[in-house]
């Protein structure tokens, strides 16, 4: 059967007391409409039609990915009247012969197995709701069953007996059913309730008038179907998504000193026998290859590293390529555009960006390498920096294999520094530096005898 996803993600989010749309607040780096709508992609289906209201704009325009997916529609709910109201507004997009799942852009975590076991029991007579059973239910709409444990209505919290707040079982709010039943329910709702909105939970006492099965199923976990209505529950549900990707790498053969001290938000691949120290952030898509070392407190994003290559301690590794056996840091910061080849080291307090770092050249101490093409065996003193730029264009840096950098040079570009050739300490190189020979540029040195440095008035 043909399947249409319903994404509810009209909501303000008051008590997120924030200018930004609660849907597009951030879990894992991303979204929480975005884990729905990768989880509904998932699926398969004919369309996802997403509801949004309040900053519906920001919405549409921060999931550039749903903006190109097949089947997206985004549909405006330009007067938030509850969720039966917003479900109307999709229906001159729904067929009979189908089945409609409707989804919620503020529970994020929710799980595509779980959805497909709802989905499986959808037909004709019956109607699939995902309920769960909380410790304290308190705000969550009830499952109210007859003596014989059938589901005969939904009450919301507000509306609720004291004998109903009782119950433990809880509308989730996602629900599977045919868009030939959904249709002439959505028609028959009315909002003569506390709120003075118009629920989607009606729909269940409706089909119980006409006979149709309501038929419950639960997620494996609570967290699934545990929504997002302040910054407490979003951080909540953030340490409870980073220790799942924790346990599966462990799993996998990766060390994690402390799982509780380590954030993946993206994708994360890495070879046997890799160590993540504390505090570790990968963002993006991170790929390590076999015995990769990451120290604490590293943040690494887009990046692709070899086998056996350390990143030590306090360093920051952005949009690169770190080849096999580098040591990168510590307090390090390798940015856009950088390769380093196999056996290179970039030390402490070294910044580079843009260049490519031949294999066993040592940038150790202290200096700024960007737009550079450096080959093999360079050693880069302390203090080298590179000045690639002229106030208004980047120039380019190229050193051949062997050279030798002195401390505290500076390298004027556009220069080219030959094979071989040997950069006097303290220099500044304005002009190509021969391959195999000494240049340098100093201003004679001299001393003044006797010289006398200047003391302050009333010291004498």
């Amino acid at each position: 059967m043909s399947l249409s996803i319903i994404i509810l993600a009209a909501g303000e989010g008051s008590r997120m007391r924030s200018g930004l749309p609660k849907v597009l607040h951030r879990l894992a780096g991303r979204p929480l409409l975005a884990h729905v709508v990768e989880t509904a992609l998932g699926l398969t289906p004919r369309q996802i039609l997403i509801v949004h209201g309040h900053g519906g704009e920001a919405v549409q325009a921060s999931l550039a990915e749903a903006q190109t997916a097949p089947g997206i529609v985004w549909v405006a709910q330009d007067r938030r009247l509850g969720t039966g109201h917003a479900v109307q507004q999709c229906l001159p997009h729904l067929r009979d012969g189908e089945t409609v799942l409707v989804l919620y852009g503020d529970v994020p975590l929710i799980g595509a197995e779980t959805l497909r076991r709802l989905l499986a029991g959808v037909n004709a007579h019956t109607l699939m709701l995902l309920t769960t059973t909380l410790d304290e239910p308190a705000g969550y709409g009830r499952i109210v069953r007859d003596a014989g444990g059938e589901v005969r209505r939904i009450v919301e919290d507000k509306d609720a007996t004291a004998e109903e707040r009782a119950i433990r079982e809880i509308n989730t709010g996602i629900l599977a059913v045919t868009g030939a039943r959904l249709r002439p329910w959505l028609a028959q709702l009315d909002n003569a309730n506390a709120q003075g909105e118009y629920y989607l939970t009606d729909i269940i006492a409706m089909a119980v008038a006409e006979g149709v099965k309501v038929r419950t199923v639960s997620p494996d976990a609570a967290w699934e179907v545990q929504g997002v209505n302040d910054r407490t529950q979003l951080a909540a549900l953030e340490r409870i998504w980073q220790r799942r990707q924790a346990e599966a790498l462990m799993k996998a053969g990766i060390t994690l000193m402390d799982p509780a001290r380590f954030d993946v938000r993206g994708e994360l691949r890495a070879g046997r026998d890799c160590l993540l120290d504390i505090n570790v952030v990968c963002e993006g898509r991170v790929e390590l290859g076999e015995q990769v070392t990451i120290g604490p407190n590293v943040y690494l994003r887009d990046v692709r590293i070899g086998d056996g290559a350390s990143i030590l301690a306090h360093s920051v590794v952005e949009e690169a390529e770190i080849g096999a056996g580098c040591q990168i840091g510590p307090f390090a910061r390798i940015r856009p555009g950088t390769v380093c080849e196999a056996g290179a080291r970039i030390g402490n307090f070294v910044e580079v960006k843009k260049s490519r770092i031949g294999s066993g050249s040592k940038v150790n101490h202290l200096s700024y390498i960007g737009d550079t093409l450096m080959g093999k065996s360079v050693n880069i003193g302390a203090g080298t920096i590179t000045c690639n730029y002229d106030g208004a264009n980047k120039h380019r840096t190229v050193i051949g294999d062997g050279a030798f950098i002195g401390s505290d040079t500076q390298l004027v570009a556009p220069v080219t520094v030959g094979e071989g050739a040997t950069i006097g300490a303290g220099s500044t190189i304005t002009r190509d530096a021969p391959a195999g020979e000494l240049t340098l540029s100093r201003a004679p040195q001299k001393t003044r005898p006797g010289w006398q440095r200047p003391v302050k008035k009333g010291d004498v």
